[in-house]
């Protein structure tokens, strides 16, 4: 018997979670060892009632129905908490998911990530918006991280997909059923530049009560939620109240008083989460992280001023190559805040227009022949 059956088989138990699989694991030192304890053990641990008759008969077919599936392909794969490649920053959160099955590449589960969400039926602007989001925090090396839903979350994939960006959808069934059907090319295409995931064990239908538990692993995979379009009783609030609770930053975009899809981000702006109107609002909130992203995930640097949009063509123009220029002679120069400046030398760092000088300042680089 393997490691990971053992790990699937403790998975399967009636009402072991996250936190209660985490107990076991820490009294008897691995899943195989809480197999091997025997009833004793079991009782003097406080076990009792269906979890005590599952330990003496575990759900051995639906463990080699898991191991099954994982074999048919190459790109399929299982991870536990204890796996190098389970994403750290999932690790961290209070109840993260004992087991993850996965469709893609594994790798990309610990790149940067930006989790977008919104209604299933959402506006026609609404949707736009998050495609362009999307698309531009993808070139911008993020990770766009959702559920595959209908709306929003599809255009957000999309979004990145248009520009060949990585993208993550967190399933609520098992990674065997595919939920919308209608989604199966999007899902296609996801595997292609990301991944699927999902912890639910293999069969497992789309259930209600399955989807606010997934939201946790959207927020929790990322840096931060940006909710582009919600009404008062959407799922993407628990998202974002998720993404609160896990000490993530909660984004949401603004609408009209009169539009009910509009209500449930005007009333997260109105609790004090992040009013976000450009891609710039999100990158000064969360900067360093962007500092600190592994080159891979880094989109190419390229210094032909002519790909960029007019504001930051006029702000490199402020700037010497020679002389470092200081944050408040820029701000006098263009007339534009501190922080719009410095959401938007970021980017200028990140793409290789500037670079950092002494004394905070910065410096125009040069154009690369």
């Amino acid at each position: 018997m393997s490691e990971l059956a053992f790990w699937l088989a403790l998975y399967r138990a009636p009402g072991v979670g996250s936190i209660t699989f985490a107990k076991l694991i820490n009294k008897f030192y691995s899943p195989q060892g809480v197999f091997d304890a025997g009833r004793c053990a079991w009782e003097s641990a406080g076990i009792k009632g269906v979890l005590l008759d599952y330990l003496q008969t575990p759900d051995w077919k639906g463990v080699d129905q898991d191991l099954a599936w994982q074999t048919q392909g190459s790109n399929r794969w299982i991870i536990h908490w204890q796996d190098t490649d389970y994403p750290q920053h999932l690790r961290d959160i209070h109840d993260p998911p004992p087991i993850l099955f996965g469709l893609g590449d594994r790798q990309v589960l610990n790149s940067p990530q930006i989790a977008m969400v919104g209604s299933r039926n959402p506006s026609r602007g609404g949707e736009e918006i998050a495609f362009d989001f999307a698309k531009n925090l993808s070139n911008l090396g993020w990770t766009i991280t959702s559920g595959m839903a209908l709306g929003i979350d599809a255009a957000s994939h999309r979004g990145a997909l248009s520009v060949k960006g990585n993208t993550i959808a967190v399933l609520g069934t098992g990674i065997d059923r595919l939920y919308p059907s209608s989604h199966r090319q999007l899902a296609l295409k996801i595997i292609e530049n990301g991944a699927l995931i999902s912890e639910f064990v293999t069969g497992t239908a789309a259930k209600a009560q399955n989807f606010p538990r997934r939201n946790r692993i959207i927020s929790g995979l990322s840096h931060g939620t940006l909710v582009v379009e919600a009404s008062l009783h959407s799922g993407s609030l628990i998202t974002a109240r998720q993404a609160a609770e896990q000490g993530r930053e909660v984004f949401a975009i603004p609408g009209s008083i009169h539009n009910p899809l509009a209500k449930g981000c005007n009333a997260l702006i109105k609790d004090g989460v992040k009013l976000v109107e450009t891609v710039d609002d999100i990158i000064s909130e969360l900067g360093e992280f962007v500092r600190q992203m592994p080159s891979e995930f880094l989109p190419e640097t390229s210094t032909d001023q002519t790909k960029l949009d007019q504001d930051y063509q006029q702000l490199i123009s402020q700037m010497g190559i020679d002389e470092p220029v200081a944050l408040d002679t820029l701000v006098e120069r263009s007339g534009l805040t501190p922080e719009v400046i410095s959401s938007m030398l970021l980017i200028l760092e990140l793409r290789g227009f500037v670079a950092t000088a002494a004394g905070g300042r910065y410096l125009r680089l040069a154009p690369r022949t």
